[in-house]
């Protein structure tokens, strides 16, 4: 007989399915663990290599600087020409599609799970994230789940970005609020070479 958080006693039907899910989780920790050493190899090649293999979608000329760090990495996908900061944080618990020329800096946290507070059990609610094209997200700037960043817009560092962001909007602040606008309209930039080493 078996017992679950709570005490409650399972049968064998009851408990498989839980029994399977413990299971992959170990699994997703090794991978993860595996992960985190690889981003500290100072290759983009070889890091990029091991992504591939988690299942991450890295478009051509993208690249993830030192120290990424990742949740179920098969669910992340990335554009062309875009730049991951070192540190960031990449969660793929739900969908999270990342644009073409879009450059995210250190430290950026990206969720798309969390708790829900006033759940009796306080269970996970799940919702994608889309990061469009021509983005820029500031150093430690945190987008929590559900959030879909237009075009072109500009999230600041240390912004707490809790709803959606229209194209070409500037925001900023904890929660975040529009502040500005982009002024150039006509966004067709490349972002250049990465750094080999980082």
């Amino acid at each position: 007989m078996f017992k679950d958080k709570y005490g409650k006693e399972l049968g064998m039907a009851e408990a498989w399915p839980k029994i399977t899910t413990r299971l992959y989780n170990y699994w997703l920790d090794f991978e993860l663990m595996v992960l985190n050493c690889v981003g500290q190899i100072p290759c983009k090649f070889v890091r990029h290599f091991f992504y591939g293999l988690a299942g991450i979608k890295i478009g051509e000329g993208s690249t993830f600087h030192t120290w990424a760090r990742f949740y179920k990495p098969k669910n992340i996908t990335i554009g062309q020409d875009t730049i991951i900061g070192d540190h960031a944080f990449l969660d793929g618990r739900e969908k999270l599609t990342i644009g073409s020329h879009t450059d995210i800096a250190s430290g950026v946290m990206i969720y798309n799970s969390e708790h829900d507070i006033n759940a009796a059990d306080f269970h996970a609610v799940d919702a994608p994230v889309e990061i469009g094209d021509y983005v820029f997200i500031g150093p430690r700037a945190i987008i929590l789940p559900g959030v879909k960043v237009g075009k072109g817009a500009i999230i600041a560092a240390g912004a707490v970005v809790t709803k959606d962001v229209p194209e070409l909007a500037v925001v900023g602040g904890v929660p975040a609020v529009k502040i500005g606008e982009r002024k150039n309209k006509d966004l067709h930039y490349k972002l250049g070479r990465a750094r080999l080493f980082q």
